[in-house]
Order: structure tokens, then C-alpha cells, then sequence
């Protein structure tokens, strides 16, 4: 199936691994221009190359910014004006119990998790409505829709991104730009897997006891019953990027294994 994304310009944040590099793969992978987007430039360069060589598509493009900073994003967009595919995918996680949680950590996380979805969507959306076609995709979780106890401003941020992506959805009556969330679920990123790791030795099981264990009483209601790997949840995003996508608009999608126990 051709997806009709040659020619677009596609800004995925976060995109120098996990999720965010199997987005900005797979949209390159369809002829998009994609820029990736890192805080550092060894990183993103890297991840540029990789993409480039994997993909056969030369038109790969380095973003370095720190998302939490608003003059960086700034800086982001003067970079690169004429994105019509953005990809908000940048987050930061830190299971951690809610008392120990100050208020700095809070805000720190609505910085990178909200705000920096904010910023590059006030700054784009407006183009994408005057150029009659655009995508604005926020990349949530189903922690969302589920807080979890473990790290509850995590879910709390995430479930901020469902509820800005259908407000932004509100403003494009009439017209060819759509915005959606897409809700992963537990997924295999290098992030997961250290946390794994670590829970593995605390408790002295092995990292298949502690897969079992976590699908058993974290995310009990997973169908899956395993990680989701990135490109999973990339080949969702990358056709709801495409123009094939035109009739969902203003949707929460969920690529989540089944944890979300509704079918709603």
C-alpha cells in the first residue's frame, strides 16, 4: 500500500531511539522527510545515519534541541518552518511514589511531556490549516487512561496530551489537518528494559520472571501478556500520518496489547 507520504516533511521528537526512531524509520521508509530530533548531536546524528542507511532515504535531517527548553523548541522551528507532519513522541518517565514526588518534578515532566507538545503545535497548526493538509499526532500511553500508581504524574501528563490532541483536533473543522493521539502500551524500549533489569535483581528473579510478573500484577489486564516492540506501534503513527487517514480526526487510538480493559 502506498501511503502517499513522499514529499512531507515530518518532525517525530524524541526520535533518537525507541518509539520516536521507529516512527521517524518508518516514515522515512515511505519517502518522508524526516527530521530527527535529540538533545544531544551525537545522538541525533547518529540516528540520522542509521535511518538514512536502513532506508535508502537520504533526506534525513538532524533537529538538536532540549524540548524542555523553550528557546530551543524556538530554535527547532525557525530550523525547520515548514513541517506538515509533527510527531509529538518526546517524554520522560520516573516511576517513583507519589509522596516522594516534589513539585519541580512535576513540573519538569509537563514541561517535556505536555508543553513541548504545546510549543511545536501552536507554532505549526497554523500553516497546516492555511496549507489545507496536516498531522499533529501526540504519542501518549495507556497510562493515560490508566494511572498508574507507580508513577503517577507520568500518567497524569499523558492523559493532559489526550485531552490537548482532541482540543487541537476541535480547531481544524472543515479541513484536511487532523489531530489524534495514539495510546501505547507497555513497550520494549531501552528505557523498560533497564527498569526490568533493575526490578529483576532488587527482587532476584530473572528478567523472564520479571516479564511474568509484571504482566502479572502491573498490567494484569494485558491481553498480550508481552512487551510490544517500537515498530508495532510505528506502523499505526505512520498511517495516521498518511493522507489515507483522512476520516479520524480528534481520536484516542490505542496500540496498548489490550491493557486497557474497555472497547471503548
Amino acid at each position: 500500500m502506498d501511503l502517499q507520504l513522499k514529499e512531507k516533511i515530518a518532525l517525530v521528537t524524541g526520535s533518537t531511539t525507541g518509539i520516536g526512531f521507529a516512527i521517524a524509520k518508518s516514515l522515512a521508509a515511505e519517502g518522508a522527510k524526516v527530521i530527527v530530533n535529540g538533545r544531544t548531536p551525537d545522538r541525533v546524528n547518529a540516528a540520522v545515519e542509521k535511518i538514512k542507511s536502513e532506508t535508502g532515504n537520504h533526506n534525513i535531517f538532524a533537529g538538536v534541541a532540549d524540548l524542555e527548553q523553550a528557546d530551543q523548541v524556538n530554535a527547532l522551528v525557525q530550523q525547520y518552518p515548514d513541517v506538515n507532519i509533527l510527531v509529538n513522541n518526546a517524554g520522560v518517565a520516573q516511576p517513583k511514589a507519589f509522596n516522594d514526588i516534589p513539585d519541580e518534578e512535576w513540573l519538569d515532566i509537563y514541561q517535556v511531556n505536555v508543553m513541548s507538545g504545546v510549543r511545536l503545535s501552536r507554532a505549526y497548526i497554523g500553516q497546516m490549516l492555511k496549507a489545507g493538509w496536516g498531522r499533529i499526532i501526540f504519542i501518549s500511553s495507556e497510562s493515560g487512561v490508566q494511572v498508574p500508581a507507580e508513577m503517577i504524574q507520568y500518567g497524569v501528563s499523558k492523559t493532559a496530551q489526550i485531552g490537548l490532541s482532541r482540543g487541537l483536533a476541535e480547531m481544524t473543522v472543515g479541513t484536511a489537518v487532523t489531530v489524534n493521539t495514539v495510546l501505547p502500551g507497555p513497550t520494549s524500549t531501552q528505557a523498560i528494559t533497564n527498569f526490568m533489569k533493575a526490578a529483576a535483581e532488587q527482587q532476584g528473579i530473572s528478567d523472564t520472571e520479571m516479564e511474568e510478573m509484571f504482566f502479572t500484577s502491573m498490567r494484569g489486564t494485558s491481553l498480550l501478556k508481552r512487551f510490544l516492540q517500537p515498530e508495532e506501534i510505528a506502523s499505526l503513527v505512520t498511517y495516521i500520518a498518511s493522507p489515507l487517514s483522512a476520516a479520524t480526526n480528534g481520536a484516542a487510538l490505542r496500540a496498548d496489547g489490550g491493557v486497557i480493559k474497555s472497547a471503548f
